[in-house]
């Protein structure tokens, strides 16, 4: 992995990924029926967001102690949380119609606030994960600790921004 050169599959990641979040807003309505309610989805991505957010937590602890390999595990688990996540969404979202939040007066603004920073920092928290994933498994610390300044609390704000936005939304699905 030192030797690898990961630019290119960091960068088609950091556009796929949002493009195909967007996408999904443009596509017309599947009508796919599938064995469950898909209305469970969206709780079981606000599930994923805080264990993510619980694991970036634990994650924290541990460097701070010095206990590295706790640490890699904690990131690389939070990572595939991610992954799980995404995947959850693409799929609620492709095979469901779009919920409009119900809210009223100061939740109105509360909720799109929140989801408006959340988008935009979950479009942003793609290329950095992925590129402070690399400096760590690259073994290049010193870059890895620099950008992780950035990465760990925009993931951490992503993360929980997404459970707070489930719970405003929730009576709406």
């Amino acid at each position: 992995m030192k030797n690898k050169n990961l630019t290119i599959p960091v960068v088609l990641i950091s556009v796929a990924i949002p493009l195909g979040v967007a996408l999904l807003f443009f596509l017309p309505h599947t009508d796919i029926r599938v064995g469950f309610d898909l209305k469970v989805l969206p709780l079981i991505e606000a599930v994923l967001n805080f264990t993510t957010f619980i694991f970036l937590l634990s994650s924290f602890y541990f460097i701070k102690r010095g206990n590295r390999k706790a640490h890699k595990t904690c990131n690389l688990i939070a990572v595939a949380l991610s992954v799980l996540f995404l995947i959850v969404y693409l799929i609620f979202h492709f095979l469901s119609e779009q919920a409009h939040y119900g809210g009223t007066g100061l939740s109105r603004y509360i909720y799109f606030t929140l989801l408006i920073s959340h988008i935009i920092l979950s479009a942003v928290i793609v290329p950095l994960v992925l590129v402070t994933l690399v400096r760590a498994l690259k073994g290049n610390f010193i870059r890895h600790k620099k950008i992780a300044r950035i990465t760990w609390p925009l993931w951490l704000y992503v993360t929980l921004s997404g459970v707070i936005v489930y719970v405003m939304m929730a009576p709406y699905y």
